[in-house]
C-alpha cells in the first residue's frame, strides 16, 4: 500500500532540492548535460519471470523477457505495453545479466546458470519483441563460471569484463590456520566482434595480518575502467573464516572497504586498495556499482556497511580518497541505508535505489521495500524521489537505468502489479509518469536499457 506520510516528506524534500539545484547549477555546467542525448532511441524494458520450482514472487528464477519501445512512447502516459505477454524471451535459465549500448540500439546478454550459463549473445534492437541476434555466441563459463559477474565498460561499447573467484579454501601450515583464498579470474570480452580478448587468473592475497585473522575475498564484481583507461578497479565482497574452526563467521567487522586494481588491458598486477571511510563491500549485486564522474574520480557505493551505505571516491592515483565522506544515512536522515544499485547521470548527480532499517518487508517476496533517491556527489546531499511507493516494490534485482541527457528512465512496479516507466529530471528532481507496463502475478520489472 502507498505510504502517504512518506510521500509528504518526499514532497517537502523535493521542494528543498529545487532550491539546492537552482543554487548549484553554476557548479553543474549551467544545467547543460554532460551525458549524450540520443534522438528516437529505443528504451528496452526488462522483466523477470517468477520461477516454477518452489516459486517465490519476485524471485526472477523463471527467465527474462525484454520489450523495446520508442523514447516518445516511453514518456507517454497514455500508452500501455504488455511486456510479459508480447516480449522476447532472452536465452537464460534464470535472470539474464543484461547490458545495452549507449544509444539503446544493441542489447548484450550473458546467460546465468543452467546448460547455457556463461553464454554471451548480442542483439540488434528493432522495437517491440524484435531482437535480432548479431554475431557469434561466446561461452565464457570455462573461465568465469556458469553464473558470471560482468559489466560493460564505458569505452564506447567496445568491452565487457567478467570476474570470478573460485570457492575460497582454508590453508593450514603444520596444522595451524594460515589463510583462506580462492583463485580470481578476470576476463575481457570484445563486444563489437564477439570474442574473448584476454583472461588472467591469480590468487589475490590480503596482508598477512588480515589473512591470519581469516579475512578473504569471497566475490569480485562490478569492474570499472578509470579515466585514463589504464586500470580496472574491481569491487569485492569480503568474508571471514574463524581461524579456530575453519568455518565462515556469519557476522564480523570489516577492516575497511576494499577494491582490486589491475592493469588494463593486460589485466595483470592485481593490488588491493582499502578505504578507511567505508566498512562494507563494494561488489554491488546485478548492476554497475562504480562510475567515473565528470571530475575524473571514480565513485563507488558500499553494501553491508555497518554504518549504512557510503559512496566512496577513488582518485586519479587509483587510491581511495579518504577525505571524501558521503554517508547516505546522513544525507537522508535515516539509519542502516543500503544501496541496492545506482547510476551516475552526469553533472555530479546520480539516481540511487536503496532500502533502510525499518523499511516495510513484503509478505510476497520477503524483500525490504525499496526507494529511489537523487544524490548530488558534489554537495553530498540526497533527496528521496516522489514515486507511488508500495511495500511490494523492490529494486534489489534491478539491472539497468537509461541516462539520456538530463533524464533518467526507470521502470517501477510492485511485484505482480502493473507499473510504469518513470522519467526523472536530474536538474530539479521531478518525476514524470510515462507508459503503463502490464505485469503478471509473481513477476517484476528489472530495468530499462
Amino acid at each position: 500500500m502507498k505510504i502517504n506520510s512518506f510521500k509528504f516528506l518526499t514532497l517537502a524534500a523535493l521542494s528543498s532540492l529545487s532550491i539546492l539545484t537552482s543554487c548549484s547549477n553554476d557548479d553543474n555546467n549551467n544545467g547543460q548535460s554532460t551525458q549524450p542525448v540520443t534522438e528516437d532511441r529505443w528504451i528496452t524494458v526488462a522483466g523477470a519471470i517468477m520461477g516454477s520450482t518452489d516459486p517465490i514472487p519476485g524471485d526472477g528464477n523463471g527467465g527474462t523477457i525484454v520489450y523495446s519501445i520508442s523514447k516518445n512512447d516511453a514518456k507517454d502516459a497514455s500508452k500501455t505495453f504488455d511486456v510479459f505477454e508480447n516480449g522476447f524471451l532472452v536465452p537464460s535459465n534464470r535472470t539474464a545479466r543484461l547490458q545495452s549500448s549507449q544509444d539503446g540500439s544493441t542489447l548484450f546478454s550473458i546467460a546465468y546458470s543452467g546448460s547455457n550459463g556463461g553464454e554471451y549473445s548480442k542483439y540488434n534492437v528493432g522495437g517491440g519483441q524484435n531482437f535480432t541476434a548479431n554475431g557469434a555466441l561466446v561461452n565464457i563459463s570455462q573461465y568465469a563460471g556458469t553464473s558470471p559477474r560482468w559489466v560493460k565498460l564505458f569505452d564506447g561499447d567496445q568491452t565487457g569484463v567478467a570476474v570470478n573467484v573460485t570457492t575460497p579454501t582454508v590453508v593450514t601450515d603444520a596444522g595451524n590456520y594460515s589463510r583462506t583464498r580462492g583463485t580470481a579470474t578476470v576476463l575481457s570480452l570484445n563486444l563489437a566482434n564477439s570474442f574473448i580478448s584476454e583472461t588472467k587468473s591469480y590468487e589475490i592475497p590480503l596482508t598477512t595480518a588480515e589473512e591470519v585473522l581469516g579475512h578473504h575475498i569471497f566475490r569480485l564484481d562490478a569492474p570499472v575502467l578509470n579515466a585514463t583507461k589504464n586500470k580496472l578497479i574491481i569491487g569485492t565482497w569480503m568474508r571471514k573464516t574463524n581461524p579456530a574452526t575453519g568455518i565462515n563467521e556469519t557476522t564480523f567487522t570489516h577492516l575497511g572497504s576494499k577494491s582490486i586494481v589491475v592493469d588494463y588491458p593486460s589485466l595483470e598486477n592485481p593490488t588491493v586498495i582499502t578505504s578507511t571511510v567505508g566498512f562494507g563491500d563494494t561488489s554491488g549485486y546485478r548492476s554497475f556499482n562504480s562510475f567515473v564522474g565528470d571530475d575524473g574520480n571514480i565513485y563507488q557505493a558500499t553494501q553491508r556497511d555497518a554504518a549504512g551505505s557510503h559512496i566512496l571516491r577513488i582518485n586519479a592515483n587509483n587510491q581511495y580518497d579518504n577525505s571524501y565522506v558521503f554517508s547516505l544515512d546522513t544525507a537522508l536522515g535515516l539509519s542502516g541505508t543500503y544501496i541496492e544499485n545506482w547510476r551516475y547521470a552526469g553533472n555530479g548527480k546520480a539516481v540511487v535505489a536503496y532500502t533502510h532499517n525499518g523499511a516495510a518487508v513484503s509478505s510476497l517476496s520477503g524483500q525490504a521495500q525499496s526507494f529511489l533517491a537523487l544524490v548530488d556527489l558534489n554537495t553530498k546531499t540526497a533527496q528521496t524521489l516522489n514515486l507511488p511507493y508500495n511495500t511490494d516494490m523492490y529494486f534489489f534485482q534491478y539491472q539497468g537505468y537509461v541516462v539520456d541527457g538530463n533524464e533518467v528512465y526507470v521502470t517501477a512496479a510492485p511485484v505482480g502489479q502493473d507499473g510504469r516507466v518513470y522519467v526523472i529530471n536530474t536538474l530539479d528532481g521531478t518525476v514524470t509518469p510515462g507508459a503503463k507496463l502490464i505485469n503478471k502475478p509473481g513477476n517484476h520489472f528489472i530495468g530499462a536499457f
